[in-house]
């Protein structure tokens, strides 16, 4: 290896290693961000005895378990299929991973919440073996399913990923035949 080669292949690890700072930090932030606001809302449950506070006409914090996937989809509460969902969300992560090292584009930021928030609910899924969720937006007597930061994050990254894919997608289309 000649001091050139040398040169490219130290500048590119400190690109990478720049990268992966980059994306450490912003997947740490959502993670984070979705933490402090649970353990907020837990805290008030532990000292209040439960948690079902009005902030506006169209939204309440009321603090639920979900057992289940996103927005309390699938629920169960026998243990071969909650540990069944859980290694699902594990193997979905893994293919998250896998895609963040394949793009190379803004697509990476739209994984990299969906990733945060993912590793959010997957935590208190081992930890708690159910995902508090505390968010409710209804209007009337009609209610929204019930969630949380997480839930925002990773419904906005794939909101954003199918947009990307509608509008800025330059695949070939297919040809009339």
């Amino acid at each position: 290896m000649n001091a050139k080669d040398i040169l490219i292949n130290n500048k590119y690890k400190y690109l990478m290693s720049k990268k992966f700072l980059y994306y450490f930090i912003l997947v740490s932030f959502v993670f984070l961000l979705d933490r402090i606001t649970k353990l907020y809302i837990l805290n008030l449950a532990e000292t209040e005895q439960s948690v079902d506070i009005y902030i506006a006409t169209y939204l309440n914090l009321y603090l639920i378990w979900n057992s289940g996937v996103g927005f309390g989809m699938l629920s169960s509460n026998q243990d071969f299929i909650y540990n069944s969902i859980t290694f699902l969300i594990v193997l979905i992560n893994i293919l998250i991973l896998i895609m963040i090292l394949k793009y190379n584009d803004y697509k990476v930021f739209f994984l990299l919440i969906i990733l945060g928030g993912s590793l959010g609910n997957l935590f208190d899924r081992i930890y708690y073996k159910a995902v508090p969720d505390f968010i409710d937006l209804h209007y009337e007597n009609f209610h929204w399913f019930v969630f949380n930061i997480a839930d925002i994050f990773i419904s906005l990254g794939i909101i954003c990923l199918i947009m990307a894919e509608i509008f800025f997608n330059k695949g070939t289309k297919n040809e009339k035949i």
